[in-house]
């Protein structure tokens, strides 16, 4: 099995975006663009799991958020 195609890690952390905060400011994206996107409107779309080697920018990028809507949980 490759590496796209295999079972998320249940013990990954996830990035979740609490959309009554967010007001598309972006630096998200900015800051971590391998898992974060901006959509047409300039909301971010995130890629729920955090690969451990982007644990460290995913970390940076929650603590950026203007509106703290950005947050890392365990599933």
């Amino acid at each position: 099995m490759s590496a796209s195609t295999r079972a998320p890690d249940p013990a990954r952390q996830q990035l979740t975006v609490d959309w009554q905060s967010c007001d598309g400011h972006g630096l998200c994206a900015e800051i971590l663009p391998e898992l974060v996107h901006l959509d047409e409107w300039h909301f971010p779309v995130v890629q729920r799991a955090v690969p451990k080697e982007l644990e460290r920018l995913a970390r940076a990028a929650v603590v950026a958020c203007p509106k703290l809507a950005l947050k890392i949980t365990k599933p």
